[in-house]
């Protein structure tokens, strides 16, 4: 199973600073139960006990830097010791996701119904075609205020942050979920009309007035849906397995 996450989204296709992969636990043994997840933190080793699932596949890695002690004194010791005491394993499938062709930028567009979609940011890593981000079309264009409440309520999200309003329509939309801002020129440079995100940096928001609109909709809430892909992958591949998204909401930001 973890084999076919892999071959989805390739290792070699994550960043150079990222630990995707395994982080921890022994792939040998007979998978009584996946937990598909974003992050994660104690409630989901919780969940997964609980669940009987003794595999917990994330797209954020638990493990980013090397622990110097395993004493319990944070939350990611906690989810180790946790973790190894009722052998769990532990897999985060990452940028190598965020990178991969049908991964979590292709998700998003897909919530959206985007077609005519492709990579932009493209790169070539061991002869797989890769990206960064997606760009694509809507079935018709719209006015960027109601785009907007189109991309708010696909993602079901309170808010936007947003630059002002763009006065032309909006067809052409790129996207890069998570914290995407370095994208943001290259979206223009490719005649986007919108580009879609999930955080971006203050002063990124300046110098593209009736450029493009911005619509940064948070990083966890733009790839929410990427257990989804984690799950069929599970269901095509290895269709005995019991693969079941987290109920456990890890999103660390409330809005008041």
């Amino acid at each position: 199973m973890l084999s076919a996450l892999e071959r989805f989204a390739p290792l070699p296709l994550q960043e150079s600073w990222d630990n995707a992969g395994l982080q921890l636990g022994l792939t040998e043994a007979e998978v009584s139960g996946a937990l598909l997840c974003l992050d994660v933190n104690e409630k989901i080793v919780d969940e997964a006990i609980r669940k009987g699932c003794n595999l917990i596949v994330s797209h954020h890695p638990l493990l980013f830097r090397g622990l110097k002690q395993i004493s319990g004194s944070d939350y990611v010791q906690r989810c180790v010791m946790k973790a190894i005491k009722h052998d769990i394993v532990i897999v985060s499938m990452h940028t190598n996701m965020d990178n991969a062709q049908d991964g979590v930028n292709w998700k998003i567009a897909e919530r959206l119904g985007l077609t005519d979609c492709r990579f932009f940011a493209q790169k070539t890593i061991d002869g797989i075609d890769a990206g960064s981000g997606v760009i694509g079309t809507i079935s018709s264009e719209m006015g960027a205020k109601a785009f907007i409440e189109l991309v708010k309520n696909k993602f079901n999200v309170e808010c936007a942050m947003c630059n002002e309003l763009l006065e032309r329509p909006i067809r052409k939309v790129a996207i890069c979920g998570g914290a995407g801002d370095f994208l943001l020129p290259e979206a223009v440079s490719l005649g986007a009309d919108a580009f879609i995100t999930g955080e971006m940096h203050y002063h990124q928001y300046f110098g593209y007035e009736q450029q493009i609109q911005i619509c940064v909709i948070g990083h966890y809430q733009s790839e929410q849906f990427t257990s989804e892909i984690f799950r069929d992958i599970i269901q095509k591949e290895s269709p005995g397995v019991r693969a079941e998204i987290a109920e456990t909401n890890t999103n660390p930001i409330y809005y008041f």
